[in-house]
């Protein structure tokens, strides 16, 4: 063909919009590189050869209109078809990002070569419209300190901006929330209240200039911006201006520079695409100074509400239904509201750990984490239900289970849910503070080396029917020649130990659980006092998230009194077994992969690492069977089986501790923020700090009468 001898791809396109713009020279660079030219056409000068991208009607070519008439049917807003017709190739599209979505599809398939004979044909529809990344900003943080501080260079830099977004087209994420306490001192100088914001006028303008910016770039790349706050806060400078409390202040003052600033803010940035809102922690969640329901509702309507209905645009809507406490009040704010977009209403899929059991188990509705039914019953009709799947569960290790996330979808995409969002409360992927300074760290930000996350997650959220076989060739993008579906097959399997921990030792809040340390910092069970690290005793005495496992104390009860384990139940010692095999599997694909090359090597150390974690949960899930039996029944062979199985346990992490030492360097965890830390000793993070807690078990366990 013509375009494989001349190296130039003809290419015609129907909008001249900054999206499609953008489409265009991501696919003219990436032809550049494969020494490949675009070759721009307008109307008037159709090629017999080439690319068509209708992402609307044509205005005027009869030809180009009946094309896309004809295959513009069952294309859902943001999707798209690729049509070969001789030596033509349609993208159709509704919309603009259901054109970028195909152009970027294309440019996947060309990803050696520009052979329009070797394009495939595809028709794909999103199965969810709002597809959100939570991103928490280091600046007015939620969860003040060390992890958090170390980021506000990086996440004030819009070439990191510019990286992460251009990761979020590559994976069809299609919104961005920006997450601190309060955000206005940063983006607005209040009219009436000026001493709000801290900041010299040439300081604000800098600060607005990124915004304007940041909002620009994430709407030219068909990324909707979001900002969300917490309640009741304003800033320190306002508190010691006006007289003011900086949390929980519900005086007029506080409630009329609120609503002020929300008008004000959504007049200055016209590409900011809504507001969210948060009706937690500082509205009288706890202490003596309760907020009922219908009161926190009310300030809300009262602020937001009315502060966005002064605006001179309408904007999209966020309402959090943590800690609400009552839909029917939610609904009517809503109500009130009248945006003529539907409301997003964010539920905490398993609280804290969405990385958990894809079986809804617990929210974040109330403070007991039950699942609050009149959210989505009845149906509602003005806004839908987005999961948030929170990971506070792995910060350091990679992480991709492909099974996890369709199943995920199809057990939840339900009738009145339209999305999802992921991300963390304490963890900010701007940089990479962990991994030390090794040849194989190739990677600028942390993002870039949880690349697996984003992939999956963004690109099965759009398609959840996207196969393994093209799921995989980010890793030969990456890494060159190597076995890709053994390298997710590897994943996959590692991945399912931080789920599994998750699954079966409940966590709720962020610091209730991280499951790739073992720690739980602030036990909601039985609790030694020992330290943050799950001991063996911990372990056998806490309760199970997904009630379709047995805890240890039911499944010994049930084995005591020789009562009959339902199939459908996973047992402790079922679990052990099946994390055994998955790690054995893991080390068995390692071997071969180990010889494709170094590109892998980092990745290959943390799927060792998560096999290992596997093989530590699985005999400490014996032990503590071991133990628990022994407890009851005070057998001398049962104690010295918990022993055995700890020792084991003891080469494991002393393996774990080999495979990470040279790559990661202690680190600081999450932020405590606003909460009290109850190991003020527990400042840093490596599995080597926590050696002696592994020895104490079997110490534990020894000294037992």
């Amino acid at each position: 063909m013509a375009e494989k001898e001349t190296g130039e791809i003809s290419i015609y396109y129907t909008s001249e919009s900054p999206v499609i713009t953008y489409g265009m020279e991501r696919l003219s660079d990436h032809l550049n590189t494969r020494k490949q030219r675009l070759k721009v056409l307008h109307e008037g000068e159709l090629p017999e050869k080439g690319i068509f991208v209708l992402s609307a009607e044509p205005k005027s070519n009869d030809e180009l209109k009946k094309v896309w008439a004809t295959h513009r049917i069952n294309i859902r807003p943001e999707g798209y078809k690729l049509i070969k017709v001789k030596d033509r190739v349609y993208i159709i599209a509704t919309t603009e990002n259901g054109g970028l979505y195909g152009i970027m599809d294309l440019m996947e398939q060309w990803d050696d070569n520009a052979d329009i004979d070797q394009v495939k044909e595809r028709h794909v529809n999103p199965a969810l419209s709002f597809r959100a990344i939570k991103f928490n900003l280091p600046w007015s943080p939620y969860r003040p300190g060390p992890a958090t501080d170390l980021h506000t260079e990086t996440c004030r830099d819009l070439k990191f901006w510019e990286a992460y977004l251009d990761m979020m087209v590559d994976n069809r994420f299609n919104a961005l929330s920006l997450w601190n306490t309060h955000p206005f001192p940063y983006m607005i100088r209040a009219k009436n209240y000026p001493e709000a914001t801290p900041l010299s006028d040439g300081e604000l303008e800098e600060w607005q200039a990124f915004w304007k910016s940041l909002f620009k770039m994430a709407k030219d790349r068909g990324i909707e911006t979001y900002l969300v706050n917490w309640n009741i806060v304003v800033s320190p400078a306002f508190a010691d201006a006006y007289g003011a409390k900086e949390y929980f202040d519900r005086s007029d003052l506080v409630k009329n520079y609120t609503k002020e600033s929300v008008t004000q803010l959504i007049n200055t940035y016209e590409d900011l695409t809504g507001l969210g809102v948060t009706l937690a922690d500082w509205m009288g969640n706890w202490g003596e100074e309760k907020m009922l329901p219908a009161e926190r509702e009310e300030w809300i309507k009262d602020t937001f509400v009315e502060g966005m209905k002064a605006a001179d645009r309408k904007v999209k809507f966020i309402h959090r239904a943590v800690l609400a406490g009552d839909p029917q009040e939610m609904r009517q704010v809503i109500d009130h509201a009248d945006l003529p977009d539907k409301t997003i209403v964010e539920v905490k899929f398993n609280w804290s750990h969405g990385h958990s059991t894809p079986r809804l188990s617990i929210t974040h509705a109330n403070d007991a984490g039950t699942i609050m039914r009149g959210f989505w019953d009845p149906a509602p009709e003005n806004y839908f239900i987005a999961w948030m799947i929170r990971n506070e569960d792995f910060f350091v290790l990679r992480w991709g289970d492909p099974q996890f996330i369709r199943e995920h979808i199809s057990t939840n995409n339900l009738s009145y849910v339209d999305g999802y969002f992921v991300g963390s409360e304490g963890y900010i992927p701007a940089v990479d503070y962990s991994h030390a300074d090794t040849p194989e760290k190739t990677w600028k930000y942390a993002f870039e080396k949880q690349w697996l996350f984003y992939h999956l997650w963004g690109r099965l959220l759009y398609d959840p029917e996207e196969t393994d076989e093209i799921l995989a060739k980010g890793f030969v993008k990456r890494y060159g020649e190597v076995d890709a579906g053994m390298l997710l097959e590897a994943w996959s399997l590692a991945s399912k130990v931080p789920q599994q921990l998750a699954s079966f030792y409940k966590g709720t809040w962020d610091f209730t659980l991280y499951s790739e340390g073992f720690l739980a910092p602030w036990n909601i069970g039985y609790d030694d006092g020992k330290s943050p690290f799950i001991s063996v005793e911990e372990l056998a005495r806490h309760e199970t998230l997904d009630q379709r496992y047995l805890s240890i104390e039911q499944y010994g009860q049930r084995v005591r009194e020789e009562q009959s384990i339902d199939t459908a139940l996973t047992t402790p010692v079922e679990l052990a077994t099946l994390l055994k095999e998955n790690s054995d599997r893991v080390m068995e694909l390692i071997t071969p992969l180990r010889q494709q090359g170094e590109g892998t090597k980092s990745e290959l150390g943390d799927l060792e690492t998560w096999a290992y974690l596997g093989y530590y949960f699985s005999d400490k899930l014996r032990a503590a069977v071991a133990l628990d039996t022994y407890w009851h029944e005070h057998r001398p062979e049962d104690k010295d089986k918990a022993v055995e199985y700890l020792e084991k346990c003891l080469l494991h992490w002393k393996e774990v501790i080999r495979l990470t030492e040279y790559r990661y360097k202690p680190m600081p965890y999450v932020s405590f923020g606003h909460h009290e830390p109850r190991w003020p000793k527990f400042n840093a993070f490596h599995w080597k700090l926590f050696l002696k807690d592994v020895e104490e078990d079997i110490t534990y366990v020894r000294a037992l009468d």
